[in-house]
């Protein structure tokens, strides 16, 4: 038995059809974007892995939502966003709904061997443990937010990566381009 990967996205808005002009999405309708999403997560994601959707996973009744959740390989945990009012009314759909989580992966190449990472839907500025260099997702944005090349954080979600989910080893080549220094190390320069 192979070991699930894990997979982070954001940002879906799936059946939401303001979303297509409001993020100058290239799709032309909803149905279209949907379908789009749908085929690039399963392109990538296989029928255990766990996936952290980092809010704003879809705007269609409760009903569509399941529907739609049972198209999706993987293993859904939610951190919410400010559009979650479909997902709050059918949680089974996801293994949890939280508005903060806290995530360690195993790598060997990270301190004592695991990677620390923040899942919130809002960009944060500083978060717990970011000034000794643990990483933080985040959606909400829709890729409106410049990225901060000195900070090891940056947009998860699906207008910023062309409608993927973004596996942990390419979460992991995009910080290794920062710039990032402890504050403690810059300061003594």
């Amino acid at each position: 038995m192979t070991t699930p990967s894990t997979w982070f996205t954001s940002d879906h808005h799936f059946g939401h059809k303001n979303v297509i002009e409001f993020s100058k999405r290239p799709f032309a309708d909803v149905e279209e974007m949907n379908e789009t999403m749908i085929a690039r997560w399963n392109e990538k994601v296989g029928k255990d892995d766990h996936v952290y959707h980092i809010g704003d996973f879809a705007l269609i009744s409760p009903g569509k939502l399941k529907a739609l959740r049972e198209r999706l390989n993987g293993k859904i945990f939610l951190i919410s966003g400010n559009h979650e009012s479909s997902a709050l009314d059918c949680p089974a759909c996801f293994e949890w709904i939280r508005p903060y989580h806290e995530l360690t992966i195993p790598d060997p190449d990270a301190h004592k061997g695991e990677r620390f990472i923040v899942l919130f839907h809002y960009a944060m500025k500083v978060w717990n443990a970011s000034h000794y260099g643990t990483w933080h997702l985040y959606g909400h944005s829709h890729g409106d937010l410049p990225d901060d090349i000195n900070s090891l954080s940056f947009d998860i979600g699906v207008d910023c990566h062309d409608f993927y989910p973004l596996s942990y080893d390419e979460v992991k080549a995009i910080m290794s381009r920062k710039q990032w220094k402890a504050p403690f190390e810059a300061r003594n320069k």
